[in-house]
């Protein structure tokens, strides 16, 4: 494992899917980095933490997980007590302890405009799923993105039970604790507040930590560049450590 160049796995949050990390992939793929965008299946953080976990396992060698929003709390739980995991990204993502939800951390400082532009909808399991109004996708989740651009993201959005969202970390040890991290993230995010982001690295011990003037929450689409470098300089970061151990 000491010999190979980590794969980079992407987790996506809520209201996004495996694709809004497009710019990102191939900004790696151009440095020779192999990626993997998880489908994340946004019902619940314990369901969705163990096939994040079964993703990993199916990758050949060490890996760098990286999660954006929700999946910020999804990477924490399956990175727990996973030595495949040697490095972790939070692109614009909750990061937790343990018992934090991302409705907790998402009011834990003044700012997100969220709540007010979902919608709620039954779903036959029981409960309900979140999704942003279309007509607010752009001007909530993704104000630096072409209209155009934006239009298809909230067609194409994945909708998130109200429980995952609800639903605390379990792990004592979440992945944060005991490995490196980076961390990007937007000045304009309106669904986490940008207070919540800077206590997450701060708390993290980041290892490096970028803001984007005027980024929003849809940094992989608007800024696949910065968060590219980002992942980059992770690699660099755990390709140094594996090294020198």
């Amino acid at each position: 494992m000491s010999e190979q160049k980590p794969t980079v796995v992407f987790v996506h949050g809520a209201f996004a899917e495996s694709a809004s990390w497009n710019g990102v992939i191939a900004a790696l793929y151009a440095e020779g980095i192999t990626s993997v965008a998880v489908a994340n299946p946004l019902r619940s953080l314990a369901g969705d933490a163990a096939y994040v976990r079964d993703v990993i396992a199916s990758v050949d060698g060490p890996v760098v997980l990286v999660g954006h929003s929700y999946g910020g709390l999804v990477i924490s739980e399956a990175s727990a007590g996973n030595d495949q995991v040697v490095g972790l990204v939070y692109a614009g993502a909750f990061v937790p302890e343990p018992g934090d939800s991302a409705f907790s951390l998402s009011a834990s400082e003044p700012g997100s405009t969220l709540g007010d532009a979902l919608d709620a909808h039954p779903i036959s399991t029981g409960g309900v799923e979140l999704v942003i109004r279309r007509p607010l996708f752009r001007d909530q989740f993704a104000a630096d993105v072409p209209v155009q651009v934006a239009g298809l993201m909230g067609a194409t959005q994945r909708p998130v039970t109200e429980a995952a969202l609800k639903d605390a970390v379990q792990a004592a040890v979440p992945g944060w604790k005991d490995r490196p991290s980076w961390h990007v993230f937007g000045s304009d995010d309106r669904n986490i507040p940008v207070a919540v982001h800077r206590a997450g690295a701060e708390r993290a011990g980041s290892r490096g930590t970028t803001e984007i003037a005027g980024a929003s929450h849809a940094i992989s689409v608007s800024q696949p560049e910065a968060v590219a470098a980002t992942i980059l300089d992770a690699i660099r970061g755990v390709t140094e450590n594996r090294a020198a151990a």
